[in-house]
This record gives structure tokens, sequence and C-alpha cells, in this order.
């Protein structure tokens, strides 16, 4: 399969096989304006299989998102045809990313309230709510 390259634009990389329509999601792209190609278990001699996503324009990108679904993929910002790869990281907090699923969390009963997650220490890709403990599982 063959994708013409872009000149401006963001190429999600490396992401994890079966990962890609999450980032999707959480990401809105489906109200994105421009081309957005989605490549679904791409041969990859690192990681086997893999999904890529191209994006026919620049947009914010929350980084905290694709830390907390896969903190091993790489993101590159094209302009004029260069790219600049940019590394994502397991953040330290997320922020309404996800929702905790305790009912008797605060945030259960208190709309106005951000659900806020904290990564814990000592497990790796796991967070809390910073109100009830609940814990939500990131990354791979």
């Amino acid at each position: 399969m063959t994708v013409d390259s872009i000149e401006r634009g963001i190429v999600i990389d490396h992401i994890a096989a079966g990962k890609g329509m999450d980032i999707y999601h959480y990401l809105n792209l489906g109200e994105l304006e421009c081309s957005v190609a989605i490549f679904k278990h791409a041969k990859s001699e690192k990681l086997g299989r893999k999904d890529i996503i191209k994006i026919e324009n620049i947009i914010d990108i929350d980084f905290d998102v694709l830390g907390f679904i896969d903190p091993n993929m790489t993101v590159n910002i094209i302009k004029d045809g260069k790219a600049t790869k940019k590394r994502v990281a397991l953040p330290g907090k997320i922020k309404n990313v996800v929702k905790c699923k305790n009912p008797r969390c605060i945030t259960s009963t208190e709309q106005d309230i951000d659900h806020v997650f904290r990564l814990s220490k000592g497990k790796k890709c796991v967070y809390r709510c910073i109100y009830c403990e609940q814990s939500v599982s990131g990354g791979k």
C-alpha cells in the first residue's frame, strides 16, 4: 500500500497495533476538515505490527493523551516537507482523559469537577483518581 507524503501535517508513528482508533477517538480526529489516514497493523521491523496516523494539517495535539495510550509512540510534525520528531512520554497527571468509574467518587455527583488521575508511584502505567484513589491503567 502506498500513501502520498505530506508537505504540512502530523504523522503519529510507532503506535502499538490496535491503538490507532483509540487515538482517533480521544483526539476527536473525526471532527477535522482535513484528510486523516489511519493504518492499522502495518508491518514494522521494530514492533512487528504497528498503527500509523497521518493528519494533513498541523493541529494542537494533547501529548498527555498520547502518552496515556502508548508512551512509546513518536510524533512527526512536518512543515515544508521537513519533519521534526517529538517523543511521547508517560504523563505524571492526566486531566479529563478518562472518567472515574467509582460511583462514590465526587466526580460522579458533581458535574463541574475535572477527572484528574496521577501516575502511581512504583506501578508502571497505573493511574489513581486524586479524589478516591480508583485506579485505571494506561499505556501498553
